[in-house]
């Protein structure tokens, strides 16, 4: 993270899963961490300035994309909802 540390919050579900944070001004969803180990963390996309050079892995959640938003046929591997760890 470049800046704006003190503008992020971080939430986690009761039921478990992983951290969720948040920018405090937008409530846009920036990344998520593993609350066992924190260096294992997912950034969104929608995060970055730039292209950060890399490319998803696979799709999760696809059941629950909006039809105005489709998930592209691209190869990958997708899941109805998140990804058996």
């Amino acid at each position: 993270m470049v800046s704006g540390a003190d503008r992020v919050t971080w939430w986690r579900h009761p039921d478990g899963g992983w951290e969720k944070s948040f920018c405090r001004d937008c409530g846009a969803q920036l990344f998520s961490r593993n609350p066992d180990d924190p260096a294992q963390m997912s950034v969104r996309f929608g995060a970055f300035d730039d292209d950060p050079g890399v490319r998803p892995s696979w799709h999760s959640w696809v059941d629950s994309a909006p039809a105005w938003a489709p998930v592209p046929d691209d190869g990958l591997e997708r899941f109805s909802t998140s990804r058996p760890r």
